[in-house]
This record gives C-alpha cells, sequence and structure tokens, in this order.
C-alpha cells in the first residue's frame, strides 16, 4: 500500500491540487525527455514499430477476404484524416481565442471492423497470437506463408480449443472478441459495470460469450485475468500490461505521416504538429505517442485528456506513483459519461513509459465534453461517442491555458504556431445506435448547446 503524500506531490505538481478537486486543468509533463534521450533508455524501437506494420501487411490478405470494409483499403485497418475549418472558427468563438494553424480530425471512430481506436492495439495482438499458434502447431510454415489460410476449416478447427480473453468497458473487447471469433479461438469478454448494454448486445450477436461484472474497469479486468490464469487454453488480452496491445498503436504513426504528406503537410521544426488523444488504462495514446514520436522526433508535440473526474494518467504521473495510486483513492468519483476513459487505475508499464515522451496533458468536464460533442455533430455532421471528444479541447487550451502558452513559448513556437498542425483523435462513435447518438446530442443542448442545422 503506497504511502499517500498529497502534500509532496502538490508541491512538486500544483495542478495536482486541481485535479484532485475536479477541475479542468491543463498540465505540462516536466518529466518529458527529447526523443533521443527518451530512446536510449527505452526498450523499444523504431524497429518494433517496423515489426508490428510488417505483421499487419501479412494478414491483409487474410483480414480484407474475411471483413468487406477493409477492401478498399486491401485489408489494412486505417482511417482518414478531416481538416475541419468551420469547427475551428466554432472552437475560437467558444473559448475566446485564436487557434493558429490547421485543425484536423483523426476519424478512428470509422475505422473498419470495430469502430474504435482499439482496432489497432486489441486487433494486432489477437492477429500476433493467431500467428504464434499457428507456427508453433505446424499449421503456418514461416512469416511469407499464404495467411488467407486462416480462413480455413483446418485453422479454425484447431483455434477452436483455444480461449482468447480480455476484460474491458466495451470498445476493446469488441476489438478482441470479433477477430478472435473471426479466427474460430472461443472468445469470452469480462465486461465492468460501466459498458453500454449495445456493446454487450453486438459481442453476443458474433459469437462472443459476455461475461457481466457489477464492478469497476480494474476489477472486470483483474477478474478475466484470473480466469484465463486457470486456464492452460486460454490466452489473455491485458490492456493493463500488454506490450502487444502497445505495440499494435505505434504502427498509426507511420501512416499518419503518409496522410500528412498527401495533404502537403511536411512536419519540422518550422511545421510543429500538435496532437490530443484522448486516454483512460494509457495504451492507444501511448503507443500512438511512441510511434508519433519515432516518426516526427521533437516536432511533435502529444497531450492526452481525461475526464475531470477519471484523471488516471494524471494522477499516477504527477504522483510518480503510476498505477500505484488509483482515483478512487482520492475525493474523484470515477464517473463520466466517457465511459471509454472510465479506468480508475493507469497502467503501470505504459505509464512508466510515457513519462519520457507525453508533453503533457489535460482534464476535460462533463458538459464541456458534451457541449462539443453536440457541436461537431451540428456543424461537421460528424456523430461520435463522449469518450471520443475529451482530445478536442485541447486544440483550444493549448492557447488559453498559462501552462500551454508558456509550453509554446518554452519550446520557441511562439513565431511558428501559424505552421502549426492541430490533430485531435476521434476514438470512437461509427457504431453507436441511432437512438444513443440521440440521447448524446441531447446531453449537448442541456450544457447549452444550441444547434444551427442538426435535429434528431
Amino acid at each position: 500500500m503506497v504511502e499517500m503524500n498529497i502534500e509532496k506531490w502538490t508541491k512538486e505538481n500544483p495542478e495536482l491540487e486541481q485535479v484532485l478537486k475536479g477541475e479542468p486543468v491543463f498540465w505540462i509533463n516536466g518529466e518529458s525527455k527529447t526523443v533521443e534521450e527518451a530512446n536510449a533508455i527505452s526498450e523499444y524501437s523504431q524497429k518494433d514499430v517496423e515489426d508490428a506494420e510488417a505483421r499487419y501487411e501479412r494478414f491483409a490478405p487474410f483480414i480484407a477476404q474475411e471483413f468487406e470494409d477493409t477492401r478498399d483499403n486491401n485489408g489494412i485497418i486505417e482511417s482518414f484524416i478531416t481538416e475541419v475549418p468551420n469547427f475551428k472558427s466554432f472552437l475560437e468563438d467558444e473559448y475566446n481565442t485564436d487557434i493558429e494553424g490547421r485543425v484536423f480530425l483523426k476519424r478512428d471512430d470509422q475505422l473498419p471492423i470495430a469502430g474504435t481506436i482499439k482496432a489497432r492495439g486489441a486487433i494486432y495482438e489477437v492477429l500476433h497470437h493467431a500467428e504464434e499458434v499457428a507456427i508453433e502447431a505446424g499449421l503456418l510454415s514461416g512469416y511469407d506463408d499464404d495467411y488467407k489460410k486462416f480462413a480455413s476449416d483446418e485453422f479454425k478447427e484447431y483455434f477452436s480449443n483455444k480461449k482468447v480473453v480480455v476484460g474491458t468497458t466495451g470498445n476493446l473487447g469488441i476489438s478482441v472478441g470479433v477477430m478472435a471469433a473471426k479466427f474460430g479461438f472461443e472468445a469470452i469478454v469480462h465486461m465492468s459495470s460501466e459498458a453500454k448494454q449495445w456493446k454487450k448486445d453486438y459481442l453476443r450477436s458474433h459469437g462472443v460469450n459476455v461475461v457481466e461484472h457489477k464492478t469497476n474497469f480494474t476489477l472486470a479486468v483483474e477478474q478475466g485475468r484470473q480466469a484465463a490464469e486457470a486456464d492452460p487454453d486460454a490466452y489473455f488480452v491485458d490492456d493493463e500490461h500488454s506490450k502487444y496491445l502497445f505495440l499494435g498503436y505505434t504502427a498509426a504513426g507511420m501512416r499518419l505521416k503518409k496522410q500528412l504528406e498527401a495533404e502537403e503537410i511536411k512536419i519540422s521544426e518550422e511545421n510543429p504538429l500538435f496532437m490530443y488523444l484522448p486516454c483512460g488504462v494509457g495504451g492507444s495514446p501511448g503507443g500512438i505517442t511512441f510511434g508519433l514520436k519515432q516518426v516526427f522526433g521533437d516536432n511533435v508535440h502529444c497531450f492526452f485528456a481525461e475526464p475531470t473526474q477519471v484523471a488516471s494518467m494524471m494522477v499516477g504521473l504527477m504522483s510518480n506513483e503510476f498505477s500505484e495510486v488509483a482515483v478512487d483513492d482520492f475525493d474523484l468519483d470515477g464517473k463520466t459519461n466517457m465511459d471509454g476513459l472510465a479506468v480508475p487505475r493507469t497502467s503501470q508499464f505504459v505509464a512508466k513509459l510515457m513519462q519520457m515522451y507525453f508533453d503533457g496533458g489535460f482534464t476535460v468536464g462533463e458538459e464541456e465534453a458534451n457541449y462539443n460533442l453536440a457541436a461537431l455533430d451540428d456543424i461537421e455532421d460528424i456523430a461520435i461517442e463522449p469518450a471520443a471528444v475529451a482530445g478536442i479541447p485541447g486544440i483550444a487550451r493549448i492557447f488559453t491555458s498559462e501552462q500551454g502558452k508558456g509550453y509554446i513559448a518554452d519550446k520557441g513556437l511562439t513565431d511558428k504556431m501559424g505552421n502549426a498542425t492541430h490533430i485531435a483523435w476521434l476514438t470512437g462513435g461509427s457504431m453507436v445506435p441511432y437512438e444513443d447518438h440521440k440521447a448524446f446530442f441531447q446531453q449537448g443542448i442541456d450544457a447549452g448547446y444550441e444547434p444551427k442545422r442538426k435535429s434528431y
């Protein structure tokens, strides 16, 4: 049991006092290093990123064959970027600031197969496991074999005697469950109380065994882990500790570089890139940040976004206790409509690694998130889920907060922000039922947003 030394922690990071009161903050990570310094310490490297991308490519023919929505991209699971000048103007008006540079959204809400950012790391881990099992069983001769074989009855019959298990609030489970079931594994998803009913129904419709727990994310993961450890034929996808989940996300960096180049945007010291990434347990934004830092070096600036009541990564980093503290150790209630971010305790593995790479973070209140969600739906006709909206306020708050303005000045970027590119990562939403989108939109209206175009 860690000794709670709040006085010491708040002295080292004064913003922690606001975090523990549930107030919105913008925080700069004083422990971050240059990419060169961090890479010299990290056990992971660009080679790991390239290995992940190579595995995605090996499986692409199988994925294209089995999932129709990936065929236009030849079996590569990727989303596009959307520039939103009208929404940029809205943010400038709402936050009373000038946003220097261009504003884009990374559309992981439209990712094929699972419709969320989790399709990256979660699907990658299932691919890695299936490949490992097939090679060990002699079903696959090596990496140069025909991966369409994974769709054969022989493979599926062999996999049917093995289980893939995961604990989740929902989106991770969809990606793991759907892909594991497609290979023929018995897929078992342990879901916490925050998980939406439609996610449970969707998984069951794909032949996944859903085990419901009346508890939070951390305990659901632990119960799933224990069930898997007791079964020699089970493989556990561990959202808190898995390096394969993490590595699956890293390939996004190289892919984003190509997308920006297609927009004739070249990131450099004179043309900085600012990323705003929603953060739950930390694997998704952590892996993506690592991949981005390998590609763009110190010219990319990564900020993670969390709900004010569930700032688990921020609490872990500010206290320097990582996963040894949880939001419920304090006066934070852990409740949020941003269910994908409802994680009371951060990943020890990711938080320790990200302390070197993340540039900072910010917290977002419920009304602020709901308001921006409705505005995005109204102005740009982009309907997302609440967790996906968390990164958006960062685009304005880097310019309005004293910490954000100080960061820009300290990095020598004051006269370069006109050339900046800002990207908020939309982590999910396309699979959300109509009635849920309608409810989300109403929550935005209840928060004060007045629609100009859209109605449900």
